[in-house]
């Protein structure tokens, strides 16, 4: 809910309150500083609020941190889910059980600074319903991983028709009634970042200066974005199929093109070459007929794996969670 909305809970008084999800996969020695700087900022705000931390099937003592934190301060929040299911889901299950009016999603690594989170909820208050983070790299960011992004964002924007920034992160706020439409959306491959701009709504835009990892490994290796690449485009667009079809009408053409080449040969009386230009040729239309039965392959794959419904995720413990546990709820399917 809106604080500038003129609903009941308003008229009646009620407080406005904050949520920030975060999912964590093996962070048990980032958590405590989070939750400390959290803290500060987020009493700063006089607001209430909670924090929601997602264990995405860590294999470290992630949970026990998490536990430890609630017991310390019962606005933590934990949920902890049966495996690992990618961060995507991990942050989806977050805001599904978030309760609050706002909810600020980030990563708990400490590269999305907490700072930065009441600049957040001021355009929030000024009317925007999704305000997007912009990443700024610093200096010591590799030239591989900035060319990389930048190459991602062009291709996504232009392959999906929805427009990201270069730059634009999971580190947001979305307003409650955002949220509420997300539950709409019934799509198996996750990519939010794409799903919130899909999605609509007032927004606005903050920039953030990366902050260096303060411990552990960055759990996103060269394969993993290179999978969320492909799976965001794909899950948003049938240009690789419309891709396919005009590679598959210009290998016709060349094809017709050999066949026009033989038939002329022979009426001339010239013989036509041998068995490697037959052989090149044919392996060429193969390879190319390969490549698109591959593309075909992955959509009718995504279209299996919705047929199936599976739940996007599954919650094998919680703390401080109202909703009952193995309540799977609209959200989550």
């Amino acid at each position: 809910m809106h604080p500038n909305s003129q609903s009941p809970r308003d008229v009646a008084g009620s407080t406005v309150r904050i949520s920030i999800v975060v999912p964590a996969y093996n962070e048990e020695g980032n958590l405590p500083t989070l939750y400390a700087e959290l803290a500060d900022v987020l009493h700063a705000l006089k607001m209430p609020w909670e924090i929601v931390l997602v264990d995405d099937g860590s294999t470290d003592k992630t949970w026990e941190e998490i536990l430890a934190l609630h017991q310390r301060d019962g606005r933590v929040k934990g949920l902890r889910l049966s495996r690992n299911f990618g961060h995507q889901y991990a942050l989806f299950a977050g805001l599904t059980h978030a309760t609050g009016d706002a909810v600020v999603s980030m990563d708990a690594d400490l590269q999305h600074p907490p700072h930065v989170i009441p600049e957040l909820v001021d355009e929030w208050h000024k009317g925007s319903k999704i305000v997007h983070t912009v990443r700024m790299d610093r200096e010591s960011t590799s030239w591989f991983k900035r060319v990389a992004s930048r190459l991602f964002y062009r291709v996504y924007s232009f392959a999906s028709g929805v427009e990201l920034e270069n730059g634009m992160a999971d580190f947001r706020l979305l307003d409650r009634q955002v949220i509420a439409g997300l539950s709409q959306l019934r799509e198996e491959e996750l990519f939010l970042r794409g799903l919130v701009q899909w999605i609509g709504f007032p927004s606005s835009k903050v920039a953030f200066l990366c902050q260096d990892r303060l411990s552990g490994r960055s759990k996103y290796t060269l394969g993993k974005m290179v999978k969320l690449a492909w799976s965001s485009i794909t899950s948003f667009s049938i240009i690789p199929l419309r891709v396919g079809l005009l590679i598959g009408i210009l290998t016709s053409l060349i094809s017709f093109g050999g066949i026009l080449y033989a038939l002329g040969s022979d009426l001339i009386g010239f013989v036509v070459p041998g068995w490697t230009s037959i052989v090149s040729i044919i392996s060429f239309l193969f390879g190319i007929l390969f490549i698109m039965l591959g593309i075909i392959g992955e959509y009718i794959g995504r279209i299996l794996m919705e047929v199936k419904g599976r739940p996007r995720f599954l919650v094998s413990a919680q703390v401080g969670i109202e909703r009952p546990l193995g309540d799977s709820g609209a959200l989550e399917r």
